[in-house]
């Protein structure tokens, strides 16, 4: 299977929080849009910016799909699987 090429402008997305600790998905939509509107050419999310490794794996997996539906597409949307545990790592990778 033949993957596109990508180039140009491939963000690192932070995920927000809020005071409780909880993600914020409000302001994860408006940066997603703001980088929509803005020719960004990709979004890298889960990464170290992402703070995955601070997160559940339901937060990964809600933060993964509300930001693939958010983005609808219209650019590539780029999962960090990255862990400390191979084996956790697997798991998020398939």
């Amino acid at each position: 299977m033949s993957h596109p090429t990508i180039r140009g402008s491939l963000v690192a997305l932070i995920t927000p929080f809020n005071e409780d600790g909880s993600v914020n998905f409000d302001k994860l939509g408006q940066l997603i849009d703001f980088h929509l509107a803005n020719s960004t050419d990709a979004l890298v999310i889960l990464g170290t910016t992402g703070e995955s490794s601070t997160m559940s794996h339901e937060e990964d997996n809600a933060v993964c799909e509300y930001t693939v539906k958010r983005v609808a597409g219209r650019i590539p949307v780029i999962a960090g699987s990255g862990s400390n545990s191979t084996q956790t790592m697997l798991e998020k990778s398939l």
